[in-house]
């Protein structure tokens, strides 16, 4: 079979014909890590294609604009459509996607304004607002003007005027947009194009698409293009060269031969690391994929509120028969049970931050397989929500209800039931909150409530959505800070535990027994994480600043420190704070004899140290400040292990949990292939089969973070191609879009002749705009039928909450099983 499967099922039915063709560039072009550099780059004018021009076909960035393809549809016609679809590179003519004439006309009659005569117009720059293309005015003007032509002195334009300039850019054919492109270069209208001329389009073309390019690069960049196609050195081109230029590179850029070759064997077995096959299995139901994914967490969870549920029982029908219910009824038994589930979660709630006891365990398999561990800070989180409640119940029903009820019940009653425990004495409602019990705990509420209030997200993150006088005295410092007021809070839950109303026997007061353990581990782990940490004082080999303000430290590896790829350790700078630690992923691999972090300042600590790190750099007078360090701990990503297949995606920074892994995986590739005693002298078991990584972010300088780690894993990887790297740029208009056409071409040009990319400056080409997670998906579910794939991201929640759903989507609609992890710290 050629893949394509009948369903009556609409969704399915999309799906498989996304699987049948191949995903665009802006989602997914075969940019592996070494095949741009193989050939000469004068192959890329001989490579052309047959192109239709004006065919309809599907929009890769829009998943659910799809074409009908029939099951007899012959592969040679899918790709005629796709190379087709590959020189359309002026899909974006306009500023939004979907617009259509009644938007259009909608924006002009926001702005149009009655002029001489008796019909509205706009003026030049409200051209741009009006095609939705306002963050480009400069380029929309240049796209006016080779739109008018000889109309170029008109300066208003009427709506009419609008409708057949809209239209003449909607034209679909690729010689209309071809001629619209060439008249924005051809400035004098004579119908050639010089080198002057190509050097201005793609200086406005990096301004519009907020990119630093020099005129000493926009020159080469001109006379790459002059030299691929004026041979006959005339000085200039004609729209005829130009033609086909873009179809020759855009096609190779887009060719979906690389895609049919690297899918061919979609349907065949996958094999492992060890030499066997993957068993193909049928797609599994979504109820079966979501058991999978979630069982683990699921049962803990249960168990949690199980034993809660218990506890709240077991007190409630102990108080409901004791004497102090006749006087405050039903209060007391709420207040108690809900007491009990505050022992219990004020025990469980240290577990989760205990790091090196989760590190311990996470490396015996029989328990990290059935333990979440990689969600230890969301049970953390959880089991404070418990927390919250157990307190509003208790300490709300104490002062709201049994308190009154003590102070203002009947003297007899009161005499024969309770009048004991408070000295034959009824006390009023200040009386008993003036105790000790009530005082301690109280206090405890304020102190609890403090800590949590500065735990969440907005004053964590000190988000500008709060006032400026709060901004101010929040941050990742003041959460650190707050959170240590436990040592207080569990002081005083104690004192608390030893005062209890209507309770004189010791065998009752059990709070120490449930947080003796719990405490003592926690106490131990401190004592152990401070001598561990002042024995690793490092030596820094090298800081390097990078843009975007990022600190990259290098540091000397403490004899006897081992540590697994994805693992991250925390970092004390005792010139800011001498009880601050901050964790970071390690960006060296395990066979590296250094330590080496990559600090993004996003919060006030990492603005001190950078701080502290470019004074140093700068001045060169001084030496580096002291660091500590302690770890390693574990995360989530290293449950690489477990995949033949990694995908890995990280948003800027978030790409850092990766570089690790990329590095161990390069590692052990090479030292199987030459170690032929079957010893293997990396920390994996064993080598995935294929690791990809999807690497996004918003500013092109942030490509130099990583560069040189890039370089070195492309270049080791040119034989084995183990490892594929892409890079996004979000910054960029999509491929398809005439505000990035020019680049693409440059692009592919540079890539074929030097082997390396104009953006990110190595042999890894950039796309352009955000990724379509779903084309890249179907992509990897084809070309990887039947396999078990971790996908491990590292970035914002949002996108992790669409890619969850996608890898719940592909799981049950293909034999693929994608299995997610979010890095939590």
């Amino acid at each position: 079979m050629d893949g394509i499967v009948k369903s009556k099922i609409p969704h399915e039915r999309s799906l498989i014909t996304l699987f049948k063709s191949s995903p665009s560039s802006s989602s997914l072009s075969s940019s592996t890590t070494s095949s741009s550099s193989s050939s000469s780059w004068t192959q890329v004018l001989h490579s052309l294609s047959p192109v239709q021009t004006g065919s309809k076909v599907r929009h890769e960035g829009d998943p659910n604009s799809t074409t009908n393809l029939s099951s007899d549809q012959t592969s040679s016609q899918i790709i005629e459509n796709e190379t087709t679809q590959g020189v359309g590179f002026i899909n974006g003519i306009v500023g939004q996607s979907g617009m259509e004439w009644r938007d259009v006309e909608r924006r002009f009659d926001l702005v149009a304004r009655t002029g001489s005569g008796t019909e509205p117009v706009v003026t030049w720059p409200e051209f741009g607002f009006c095609i939705g293309m306002q963050s480009s005015p400069e380029f929309a003007n240049e796209l006016l003007s080779a739109l008018r032509g000889g109309e170029g002195w008109k300066s208003k334009i009427t709506k009419t005027d609008l409708y057949n300039l809209w239209f003449r850019m909607k034209d679909n054919s690729f010689n209309s947009r071809m001629r619209i492109f060439f008249d924005m270069c051809n400035r004098n209208k004579d119908g050639r194009i010089t080198e002057t001329d190509i050097k201005q389009t793609i200086l406005l073309t990096a301004s519009t698409n907020k990119l630093s390019v020099t005129h000493d690069e926009a020159e080469n960049y001109a006379s790459l293009i002059m030299e691929s196609l004026d041979k006959k050195n005339k000085g200039y081109i004609e729209i005829s060269q130009m033609e086909s230029l873009f179809k020759a590179t855009l096609s190779k850029a887009h060719s979906p031969m690389k895609q049919v070759s690297a899918t061919t064997g979609s349907t065949q077995n996958v094999h492992t690391a060890s030499g066997d096959f993957c068993e193909q299995h049928e797609p599994m139901s979504r109820t079966e994929v979501l058991f999978r994914t979630y069982w683990r967490r699921a049962w803990v969870i249960l168990l949690w509120l199980l034993a809660c549920l218990g506890l709240f029982v077991w007190k409630f029908v102990q108080y409901r028969h004791r004497s102090g219910f006749e006087v405050m009824g039903y209060c007391l038994p709420t207040a108690k049970g809900a007491a009990e589930t505050l022992k219990l979660n004020m025990a469980l709630v240290l577990l989760p931050v205990c790091r090196n006891t989760i590190t311990w365990l996470r490396k015996h398999r029989p328990i990290n397989s059935v333990i979440p561990f990689n969600d230890n800070i969301n049970f953390h989180k959880a089991i404070a929500a418990g927390i919250v409640v157990g307190v509003i119940l208790h300490g709300g029903t104490h002062l709201a209800c049994d308190f009154p009820r003590i102070s203002a019940s009947d003297r007899s009653i009161f005499r024969q039931t309770i009048a004991a425990g408070f000295g034959y004495h009824r006390p009023t409602y200040a009386q008993i909150l003036a105790t000790t019990e009530v005082t301690s705990g109280i206090a405890m509420v304020v102190l609890m409530g403090v800590a949590f209030s500065l735990a969440t997200k907005w004053p964590r993150r000190r988000s500008p959505v709060l006032p400026v006088s709060l901004r101010r005295v929040t941050g990742y410092n003041t959460f650190w800070y707050s959170h240590h007021l436990f040592v207080l809070v569990y002081a005083l839950l104690i004192i608390h535990s030893m005062f209890l109303f209507l309770t004189d026997k010791l065998m009752e007061k059990t709070t120490w027994v449930y947080i003796a353990f719990p405490v003592l581990l926690y106490t131990g782990e401190r004592i152990f994480r401070a001598f561990r940490s002042g024995s690793y004082e490092v030596d820094i080999l090298k800081a390097s600043l990078y843009p975007g303000k990022v600190l990259y430290i290098k540091m000397q590896k403490p004899e006897g420190f081992k540590f697994h790829s994805g693992m991250y350790i925390f970092l004390q700078c005792p010139q800011i704070s001498p009880f601050e630690w901050h964790p970071f992923s390690l960006t060296s691999g395990p066979q590296d004899d250094y330590l080496s972090v990559h600090i993004r300042t996003l919060g006030d600590w990492s603005y001190q140290i950078y701080d502290l790190f470019q004074e140093a750099v700068l001045s060169r007078s001084q030496g580096c400040p002291k660091l500590y360090i302690d770890g390693p701990y574990g995360s989530a990503a290293q449950d690489h292990v477990k995949y033949d297949i990694l995908v890995l995606i990280g948003l800027g920074i978030g790409a850092t949990p990766f570089i690790s892994i990329l590095k161990d995986v390069v590692k052990c590739v090479q030292t199987t292939q030459i170690d032929h005693s079957g010893l293997r002298k990396c920390s994996l078991p064993k080598g995935p089969l294929k690791a990809y990584l999807y690497w996004v972010t918003r500013e092109p300088n942030s490509f130099d973070w990583f560069r040189d780690v890039m370089k070195e894993i492309s270049n080791s990887t040119k034989k084995q191609s183990v490892v594929e790297m892409h890079n996004f740029l979000t910054s960029v208009h999509p491929e398809g879009d005439i505000r990035s056409a020019l680049l693409s071409v440059i692009q592919a040009l540079h890539l074929a002749k030097n082997g390396t990319d104009i953006i990110s400056r190595t042999p890894i080409h950039t796309h352009f705009a955000r990724p379509n997670w779903f084309n890249i998906f179907s992509r990897l579910a084809r070309k990887h039928g039947g396999a078990k794939i971790g996908v491990f991201y590292c970035g914002p929640s949002k996108l992790a909450r669409e890619l969850t759903e996608l890898c719940t989507k592909f799981s049950t609609k293909t034999t693929t099983r994608f299995v997610f992890h979010k890095e939590n710290y």
